[in-house]
């Protein structure tokens, strides 16, 4: 599976700048359903190509969890392109997907000339033009014939794309619009896929004249996840007055109710500075940076370029120094003591310990209560049991997930702790709650008993 992206802006070897990957080097990257290569067939002043290569395995391929039944180890799926492609693409070209270049941080600002090739890619000539064709790209889409014998021309064409663009606009375009074109993911489709195409398409899909076709392709054609993406799209957008006068319900995503719930508890527990432990790619720390209840913001996360992540979507570097000073990004392991989380009102742990192996736990339990010991802590994790209403789930919710728990579970997990290390604990739904399988989240609110007393 293929993809070159090639530019003459001279130098064209400043491409390499902008992808964060080096000329010189064959760069490798393990992905969950094989291996990714970024290699450069040709670098010069002039002309410079990255390709993007995708080597499945079919053996890993066949153990994900996707919408094509991939029983049989003979399928397109190594060879043209799809949601595994754009997967790697986001993997790989991270940090240019964000606009973000430390070398040369003017350019990744500009448009640039570019040509991006997709050799194998199941769709129709004029589905690929009525996709790229409205973002500023000139479209060729070669329909690739059967073998002579057979005759006519296969599911599959063959694109070439060339415009003057933004790299990271170019990447987003594709990230967006490679599942988009066929029409199906390889992994189970969660709501929190509406956040990934909104943040992607940010800056064009609310206007594209195919963005209905856009959502519901990208978001498998689940509808209700179609409608709320259409929703948050349409609300930034001009109103007819007809339109003005339907009613209009929109359910808040499940990501936008959990924060919301975290909130009220830190509110709740009238918490100054504040913990988000595991905080990710900050989504929680820009809520609480907009509140100025909170006077002291420290997000903690092990891995430095998620830190980074955070700190450009905060723009921390454009801050004014008075918010600037009310949060701080820290790298550090949950799972062992640190004194630099000692010492506030609250922590919380937003979706984090279903990611930790059970038998490594207990140490993050034992750094966070017994060590940290903040006056609060607010911990949410799924409730397994609302999973039978995830359309075609039949595992956990996220790859990455080492157990989700029942409501019992989990209550009895929070009342051992709160036991152990001296707080009490109060347990609440958030989401839509089901009278069979209560809500999507389950939040535990602990608080130590002194400040209780």
């Amino acid at each position: 599976m293929l993809l070159t992206l090639t530019t003459t802006h001279r130098p064209a070897t400043d491409l390499g700048y902008l992808l964060v990957k080096h000329p010189g080097k064959v760069h490798s990257f393990s992905v969950p359903t094989g291996t990714a290569y970024v290699l450069y067939p040709e670098a010069d002043d002039d002309r410079c190509t990255a390709a993007l290569l995708l080597d499945v395995d079919p053996q890993l391929l066949r153990a994900q969890r996707d919408a094509f039944e991939l029983s049989q180890y003979v399928n397109d799926r190594p060879y043209a392109a799809s949601s595994l492609l754009s997967s790697a693409l986001a993997k790989v070209f991270r940090t240019a997907l964000r606009g973000a270049s430390k070398d040369r941080p003017e350019l990744a600002a500009v448009a640039i000339p570019l040509e991006i090739r997709v050799p194998v890619l199941r769709g129709t000539p004029d589905l690929v033009t009525r996709l790229f064709a409205p973002l500023g790209w000139s479209v060729t889409a070669t329909p690739i014939p059967f073998e002579p014998e057979i005759g006519g021309d296969s599911r599959y064409v063959d694109v070439v794309l060339t415009g003057e663009l933004r790299v990271s606009d170019a990447l987003n375009h594709l990230y967006v619009l490679l599942p988009v074109l066929d029409d199906g993911k390889h992994y189970w489709v969660a709501p929190d896929e509406i956040e990934k195409l909104l943040r992607s398409g940010e800056g064009w899909l609310a206007t594209h004249p195919e963005k209905v076709l856009i959502a519901r392709r990208y978001l498998a054609h689940r509808k209700s996840l179609a409608t709320t993406a259409l929703s948050l799209l349409e609300a930034d957008q001009p109103v007819t007055e007809e339109e003005a006068e339907l009613p209009v319900t929109r359910r808040a995503p499940l990501a936008e109710q959990r924060r919301d719930a975290v909130l009220a508890a830190l509110a709740e527990v009238n918490a100054s500075r504040v913990l988000d432990l595991g905080c990710g790619g900050g989504a929680l720390l820009a809520a609480l940076l907009k509140d100025r209840a909170f006077t002291e913001i420290v997000g903690a996360d092990v891995a430095t370029r998620t830190l980074e992540q955070a700190a450009r979507r905060l723009r921390l570097d454009r801050l004014p120094e008075r918010q600037k000073d009310r949060v701080k990004l820290i790298q550090t392991a949950l799972t062992y003591r640190d004194d630099r989380l000692r010492g506030f009102d609250a922590a919380v742990l937003m979706e984090v310990i279903e990611h930790v192996d059970l038998p490594r736990l207990p140490a993050l339990e034992a750094a966070v209560f017994g060590h940290a010991k903040p006056r609060a802590v607010v911990v949410t994790t799924p409730n397994v049991e609302y999973n039978v209403h995830y359309e075609g789930l039949t595992g956990m919710r996220h790859s990455d997930h080492r157990f989700e728990w029942t409501r019992a579970e989990f209550a009895g997990w929070a009342s051992a702790k709160a036991d152990e290390y001296g707080y009490t604990v109060t347990i609440r739904g958030v989401g839509e709650v089901d009278e069979t399988t209560g809500a999507p989240t389950q939040l535990a609110l602990f608080t130590l008993k002194e400040v209780s007393a």
